[in-house]
């Protein structure tokens, strides 16, 4: 059986991007992004549903979004999903459910003289072997 594992997502960042490096030095860019779905309901009510993303960047993609990205600004992404399961310090499970970026596209943003400036971002350089979780 083939299985595929591909995401893609247009929203605005609900905040401005957080940036470390794993000891390899390989930089890792995490941020939130907002999606939102319009619709009607069968009374012709107009509603607005928003699904909350973490988003997470790796390499220099990591490093042009921490630069380049903050709250608001609208980004086309490409990526997979991850889950995530830790141990809290104090013995409590967590997980989460994340996308990784191998692609983010910023879009809107400053104007130039040949229309709205859009971005492309895509993460060729990380490895698998960066990934520290």
């Amino acid at each position: 059986m083939v299985s595929l594992n591909r995401v893609f997502l247009m929203g605005n960042l609900t905040r401005d991007p957080e940036i470390r490096y794993i000891p390899s030095g390989t930089a890792v860019t995490t941020f939130g992004l907002a999606v939102n779905r319009i619709y009607t309901t069968q009374d012709g009510e107009r509603n607005e549903d928003v699904c909350f993303v973490d988003i997470v960047t790796w390499a220099k993609t990591a490093e042009n979004c921490a630069n380049y990205l903050s709250k608001g600004r609208p980004v086309f992404i490409e990526g997979r999903l991850q889950y995530r399961s830790w141990e809290t310090e104090d013995g409590q499970k967590r997980s989460k459910l994340e996308v990784v970026a191998n692609r983010v596209q910023f879009l809107g943003g400053r104007r130039t003289d040949d229309g709205p400036s859009v971005g492309v971002m895509d993460d060729t350089e990380a490895a698998d072997d960066d990934i520290p979780f």
